[in-house]
């Protein structure tokens, strides 16, 4: 039903901060800024970095995943090997490197099968849940499907626009946790329809100038538009 991820909001302390972080270390082109925010294009997608005045804030302490093409994966290591300790992880064929950010954000470089070179996407966002059961069917009714289950049963890997991975709180690879209050923006044909389908369940539901903004069972923010 959610045909593409429009946007993962993030919290930071200091915008100057995460600004020269993700222009100097992952080479992302900047979109627009303001005072409270930057947004960085990232691919398909725009990454937000936003300090906490407002509402919805972004996202704390979220594990998300980038894109590259296969080729340029080793480039990545190499590049940020000199600045940071890496965690890397083999999934079948591709490979996963893992560094956290300034505001303790876990970032994700992984192989994919995009052409180009850079950052192609995000293919994943890890949101922290309380009640498993309750998250998958809020967002199966949204369009999202079961990939995987982790094998204790605590987590959950959905596959949609981006991969969402439903995590009950816990530490992941990499130390990496569930991401609190988070913010992501949807493109999809009937903005109204797919706030309908989660509304009986959902915190909130609102207009806004772009769309139509949901607050999910757990607190995240989903904006169709």
């Amino acid at each position: 039903m959610l045909d593409t991820l429009e946007w993962l909001a993030l919290e930071v302390k200091h915008l100057d901060r995460a600004r020269a972080f993700y222009v100097e270390h992952l080479d992302l082109a900047i979109e627009r800024e303001t005072d409270r925010e930057v947004a960085f294009e990232a691919g398909k997608t725009t990454l937000v970095v936003r300090r906490p005045t407002g509402v919805p804030r972004g996202g704390l302490h979220v594990h998300y995943a980038f894109s590259t093409p296969a080729a340029a994966y080793d480039g990545w290591y190499d590049h940020l090997s000199e600045s940071f300790e890496l965690e890397e992880h083999v999934f079948g064929s591709a490979k996963s490197l893992y560094f956290d950010d300034p505001d303790d954000h876990c970032v994700e470089i992984g192989q994919s099968n995009d052409e180009g070179e850079g950052i192609t996407g995000i293919f994943e966002v890890v949101l922290e849940v309380t009640d498993l059961e309750r998250a998958e069917s809020f967002y199966a009714d949204l369009g999202f499907e079961v990939a995987d289950r982790g094998s204790e049963r605590r987590r959950i890997r959905l596959s949609g626009p981006t991969d969402l991975e439903l995590w009950e709180p816990q530490l992941g690879l990499a130390d990496a946790r569930g991401g609190v209050h988070v913010d992501l923006g949807f493109g999809v044909e009937d903005p109204q329809g797919a706030a309908d389908r989660v509304a009986d369940r959902a915190c909130a539901v609102e207009e806004v100038e772009d769309g139509v903004r949901v607050r999910d069972p757990d607190g995240h923010y989903l904006t169709f538009r």
